[in-house]
């Protein structure tokens, strides 16, 4: 019973000292009720050169734009191009082999449902200034 209490005051004890922190965004010092700009979305260009990765498992950069690609649970435009079956007539690469297994690694003849939607994972390349600082150096032969 003691060491609810004590739980109990330590975590009041965190809960009143987080509520004195300072909280800050990326809107900076703009108060909610003003008036917020947005800033114009970067261009993507049509067509530009693969980024090199900069971790395992990374999910690969898409190297072209995605505005008139159309994503939905009837249709994927990305399979147009890139799926086992149609990558070689096209010459974009082909949809990872992993895309086709379910939760219990079990084969499939489709894309699996957890994968169908690629721009989950998958993001277009844009020449952007990042938005925080980040100090991220990848590991031995990423990002060459």
């Amino acid at each position: 019973m003691k060491g609810k209490y004590v739980v109990s005051a330590l975590l009041a004890a965190v809960v009143s000292l987080a509520a004195f922190a300072e909280v800050t965004s990326l809107r900076g010092a703009q108060e909610i009720g003003d008036t917020n700009t947005v800033a114009p979305i970067k261009p993507v260009p049509k067509m530009q050169d693969k980024l090199a990765l900069e971790y395992v498992h990374q999910p690969p950069l898409i190297p072209h734009s995605t505005e008139m690609v159309q994503i939905n649970p009837s249709n994927n435009g990305c399979l147009q191009c890139h799926d086992v079956d149609k990558y070689r007539r096209t010459g974009a690469p082909r949809v990872s082999p992993t895309h086709y297994m379910d939760s219990n690694n079990k084969i499939l003849s489709d894309v699996a449902p957890r994968r169908y939607f690629c721009l989950q994972c998958h993001v277009p390349q844009a020449d952007a200034a990042p938005l925080v600082e980040n100090t991220f150096k990848p590991a031995g032969k990423f990002g060459q």
